[in-house]
């Protein structure tokens, strides 16, 4: 399904109803928006796992303007007017404060789209994320998983990306994100619709000087911060820097021996964490 917003048309897949048919008065229930990473992939990444909470909430995936199936031009693709679309999106459908998760990048638009629509979220979950990117935390947890080859990979690609980069990045990076006694975490990204050039384009420009640490300190919905201990991309002390901005609103969960997204590392672990927080008013 598609969701016109202005300058682009955003795709959006449905799991569960957004009325409980099995009470008298069909009572609502929430709506739960997921966004996946990259950028430049798809929701994809995110299914099936997420489809598990459909048993409370209505579940939304959204592919980001310009990833996926969605359409949008070049210079559109930034934070700002990623977070609008949510909320564009969120008003088009009748949507009233729903609960936002973002995955790595999705994080990104999730944090800043709090931020910028305070009222347009009732709880947020941020997993995997960074508010500042930190290249040192990302070089210094790659040389420990990977070598010093996989350091410099990462290095080139995050101070010049270009498609070569991405493609060096892609084949002794991406590997690393994963705990390696989970294999089939890794298989995320087999079916995913991949647009390299988002993904280029927020690297080089957005992602290299962004710094949101100080307006995600006026975030005041309940929010949960989800992160591994071994993730490569978005280390500890990303999700630390999170949670700390936003101070007591937030909890923050660090997951031993995961990677950058503890759903795929520890499902059982992650799944209880989140339905706790879910489930709290």
């Amino acid at each position: 399904m598609f969701v016109d917003v202005g300058s682009a048309r955003l795709f959006f897949d449905v799991v569960g109803e957004s009325l409980n048919a099995t009470t008298p008065d069909m009572v609502e229930r929430p709506t739960l928006i997921l966004l996946h990473g990259g950028p430049g992939y798809d929701h994809s990444t995110l299914r099936p796992y997420f489809d598990r909470y459909s048993d409370t909430h209505q579940l939304i995936y959204l592919d980001h303007r310009g990833c996926g199936r969605s359409t949008g031009e070049q210079e559109t693709w930034y934070l700002d007017q990623w977070a609008d679309d949510l909320a564009v999106f969120c008003s088009t459908l009748g949507i009233d404060s729903p609960v936002v998760f973002g995955q790595s990048f999705g994080g990104m638009v999730a944090m800043h789209y709090a931020a910028r629509h305070p009222a347009g979220v009732s709880k947020l979950i941020l997993s995997s994320t960074a508010a500042q990117f930190r290249l040192d935390e990302n070089m210094k947890m790659m040389r420990k998983l990977g070598g010093e080859h996989a350091a410099e990979v990462a290095r080139q690609f995050f101070s010049n990306p270009s498609q070569t980069a991405y493609d060096a990045y892609a084949k002794v990076c991406l590997p690393l994100y994963s705990n390696p006694s989970a294999p089939a975490a890794s298989t995320f990204r087999d079916r995913a619709i991949q647009r390299p050039e988002v993904a280029l384009h927020f690297f080089s420009d957005e992602m290299a000087r962004m710094d949101m640490r100080a307006e995600i300190a006026a975030i005041t919905c309940p929010t949960l911060v989800i992160g591994g201990t071994i993730d490569p991309v978005t280390p500890p002390v990303c999700s630390q820097a999170i949670a700390g901005a936003i101070g007591g609103n937030a909890r923050l969960e660090m997951f031993e021996g995961c990677g950058h997204g503890p759903h795929r590392d520890d499902p059982e672990g992650a799944e209880k964490v989140m339905r706790s927080f879910l489930a709290t008013p």
